[in-house]
């Protein structure tokens, strides 16, 4: 599946004829939660044939084409069935259904019916009860290479920018390239985005960072404005692009980022991280109380804010997405001693997060700390897939490990690999 995305210009209007279909969606979601709340044992089919009955109770949701009052139900659907996985995973956080609030992005999902493209594919007319009229697409993509049957789902999304259509296509996307037989290992942080098994760094953009002196003039801004009134609108939108800018630079430096190493690699191994765990119990310094002697975690909301800022999880998304579409293999490894494990002789080394350099008191290896955990998580990657090599002159294959040559391999542990 392929989405294509193009913004939608109009008049004001039709702009406001948009907003009502997007609440009325959002008022069929929050219903179906609550119907489902209400009585026990509701299923899917029961949801979608709830939808036929808030259209007769509700003018407005009779509106709203039947197909995306469908959607709508899916939408809740799969918050019930996220939170009954989890349940059964037994995950700490079951993340129970909640309602969709009033906010300043939404949107509302059409499937084969309730819009109209014209045949040049530059116009898109939306023709369910609220008659919002023809919209011009705006954009870099071309839906005239695709016919009408592909298009399976058209999602009308709204952000502080403007309005935006994406277009849902069943294409599967296969690219071709020639292999390099390159293998790599990667270990994200936070000094540097990334450091491979061969040495190469990438600097971490900390985009968010960046931003946050703008950020932090435009909230003073939006709280000192009145509530309901003009001016306060516009700060909140003000405010809103500029936060809508920098997950934007976010997602452009992963997507590319992620396409670079794929492309230039045969495997690529990385940590499987649970980014999630560490951004919710990271903790800073532990004091303790002066009654009972007792250490009291305190959570460390700088150091959250940096990892969620790298966006580890989004690079690793589109590096698996890439790998499929590339035919490059990607393994998640066990993030468990990458660090603290030698990876020229295998010893476990205990560090702190401050030491930035492993020494190995039993080779005397001395290299960087995340170049290190490259190496190890490379091996790893190895083990799990198969090994990669060529044959020497004996007839034994010889390993290449991170890039290097055969030679490099066997010199291992006999020179500084900085050098």
């Amino acid at each position: 599946m392929i989405v294509f995305e193009a913004k939608l210009k109009g008049s004001n209007e039709q702009y406001e004829k948009l907003d009502e279909a997007i609440r009325t969606a959002r008022f069929i979601r929050n219903s179906c939660l609550r119907y489902w709340m209400e009585n026990k044992g509701i299923g899917k089919y029961e949801l979608s044939a709830y939808c036929a009955v808030l259209a007769k109770q509700f003018f407005f949701a009779n509106n709203l084409n039947s197909m995306a009052r469908q959607a709508s139900a899916e939408r809740a659907w799969s918050a019930i069935t996220r939170f009954y996985d989890n349940c059964k995973k037994n995950v700490a956080k079951k993340g129970f259904p909640r309602f969709k609030k009033h906010q300043t992005h939404g949107s509302v999902e059409y499937k084969t019916t309730g819009y109209k493209l014209s045949e040049d594919r530059r116009t898109i007319a939306f023709t369910d009860g609220f008659k919002a009229g023809n919209f011009s697409l705006w954009g870099t993509r071309d839906l005239h290479f695709y016919q009408l049957n592909q298009i399976k789902r058209v999602r009308v999304v709204r952000r502080a920018d403007g309005y935006y259509a994406q277009f849902c296509l069943d294409i599967e996307r296969i690219e071709k390239r020639e292999p390099t037989g390159k293998t790599i290992g990667l270990d994200v942080g936070l000094t540097h985005f990334y450091t491979d098994s061969d040495g190469q760094t990438v600097e971490n953009p900390r985009h968010l960072r960046k931003s946050e002196k703008s950020l932090k003039r435009l909230g003073r801004k939006l709280v000192h404005s009145k509530k309901g009134s003009k001016n306060r609108v516009k700060r909140r939108n003000r405010l809103s692009r500029k936060h809508l800018k920098v997950s934007r630079q976010r997602k452009d430096f992963a997507v590319k980022l992620a396409r670079c190493v794929i492309q230039s690699s045969d495997l690529v191994a990385y940590e499987d991280l649970m980014v999630r765990n560490m951004v919710s119990q990271r903790v800073g310094r532990v004091p303790r109380l002066e009654a009972t002697g007792e250490p009291v975690r305190v959570k460390n909301k700088k150091l959250s804010k940096s990892i969620s800022d790298a966006a580890w999880s989004a690079f690793r998304d589109w590096l698996e997405y890439f790998g499929k579409v590339f035919g490059v293999a990607t393994v998640a490894v066990p993030p468990h001693y990458t660090s603290a494990n030698c990876s020229n002789c295998g010893e476990v080394v205990k560090k702190s997060l401050s030491t930035r350099t492993h020494k190995c008191p039993e080779c005397g290896f001395v290299l960087d700390r995340d170049w290190n955990a490259a190496r190890n998580i490379l091996e790893i990657g190895l083990r799990t897939v198969g090994h990669t090599g060529t044959l020497n002159a004996s007839g034994d294959i010889d390993l290449c490990i991170g890039g290097e040559t055969p030679q490099c391999k066997s010199s291992r542990g006999k020179r500084n690999p900085k050098e």
